[in-house]
């Protein structure tokens, strides 16, 4: 499978709990941390949940 990187570029803080714990699940805790994962469906629709607060490269 290939990889995504995932960046946080923006703060989960004054979010829904939910979408602090799909960051924590990324693995995301800092602004501008990046993380490598799988393209997985799970890891996509994980991503899509909170779209508004990473970025996504190939």
């Amino acid at each position: 499978m290939a990889k995504i990187k995932v960046k946080q570029v923006k703060s989960g803080i004054k979010r829904p709990q939910i979408q602090k714990r799909t960051l924590e699940a990324l693995g995301l805790k800092k602004i501008g941390q990046v993380v490598e994962h799988e393209d997985t469906p799970s890891i996509l629709g994980m991503i899509n949940k909170v779209k508004h607060l990473v970025s996504t490269e190939a």
